[in-house]
């Protein structure tokens, strides 16, 4: 009989030097799609964090009797469904592109290159979440449970629009730092399980503390607007605490301004940048990853 040889299926996850050498590859890719693809990819993820977002905040109506942390954490985990959607379903979502930098560190993308992209995915971002939030405000859907998802929506917004400035920077900077950390770790991945798993934990534990994210807040604010817009349904809910800070200016000047430079700071600079010095930077000697000899497995 022949002899058996063991044969790797390459099924391991990449370490850390390889996810590096992904991610610049991921970043090349991105910003060389064509601008009809972009924007088209980026609407799907803004309408797949709304999904993810309309999700949590379902989950979390109602649950006044439920200790803090705990309801919280149940929204971080149905949240997590918008992030698993992009990634896997594949979508263009501007707070991971933040990783961008890596290729554009690299010196393998021009900086107008990673400009273009990031503008237009914001724009898409924006358009998709706008979108999925005007369908479900038509829909209605805010009216269930006697009215307890139009008053989280609310609630939440409410908070969002009440930061302060250098608060939701701070917050934001929190956030797109675990949500590319979740993006990072899907460069290991080998299988959709893989992936489902390095989503879910860094993408509860940002919403169970209560950082900000801008695409996120493309949904939520407006939704909660569009709610607070039913003069009729307001007037029904005694339980309301002040829609004073939420308008319209205040959603673009003390939410998604401040937000958005939060969200680049950690996830260009917290993640991509830290990781690219130690990986990718020239002279860097970091060694690859190599297969073990064939008697060693």
């Amino acid at each position: 009989m022949p002899e058996r040889v063991f044969t790797p299926t390459g099924l391991d996850a990449l370490p850390p030097v390889e996810m590096a050498r992904k991610a610049e590859q991921v970043g090349v890719v991105k910003t060389g799609m064509s601008i009809p693809n972009t924007f088209a990819l980026s609407v799907l993820a803004g309408a797949f964090i709304a999904l993810g977002a309309i999700f949590a905040t379902t989950v979390t109506a109602g649950g006044a009797e439920v200790p803090y942390g705990v309801l919280r954490l149940l929204g971080g985990l149905a949240f997590s469904l918008g992030l698993i959607l992009v990634i896997v379903a594949g979508a263009e979502l501007f707070t991971g592109n933040n990783l961008i930098v890596m290729a554009w560190a690299s010196r393998r993308v021009r900086t107008s290159q990673v400009l273009r992209n990031w503008a237009i995915v914001y724009l898409g971002n924006l358009v998709g979440s706008l979108a999925t939030a005007g369908i479900l405000f038509v829909g209605k859907q805010y009216e269930f449970g006697d009215g307890a998802v139009g008053v989280q929506a609310l609630s939440i917004a409410a908070s969002k629009t009440s930061l302060g400035f250098v608060q939701a920077i701070a917050l934001g900077a929190f956030c797109n730092g675990l949500v590319c950390l979740a993006v990072w770790l899907c460069y290991s991945a080998r299988t959709t399980t893989d992936k489902i798993l390095s989503i879910v934990p860094p993408i509860a534990a940002f919403v169970a503390a209560g950082f900000e994210h801008s695409v996120a807040n493309m949904f939520f604010i407006p939704m909660g607007l569009l709610v607070k817009s039913d003069e009729a349904f307001v007037s029904r809910q005694d339980a309301l605490s002040s829609l004073t800070d939420l308008t319209w200016e205040r959603f673009v000047t003390a939410n998604l301004v401040p937000v958005t430079i939060g969200n680049i700071i950690g996830g260009a600079l917290m993640v991509g940048a830290i990781y690219w010095f130690v990986y990718l930077r020239k002279g860097d000697d970091v060694p690859s990853a190599q297969p073990l000899p064939s008697d060693d497995l």
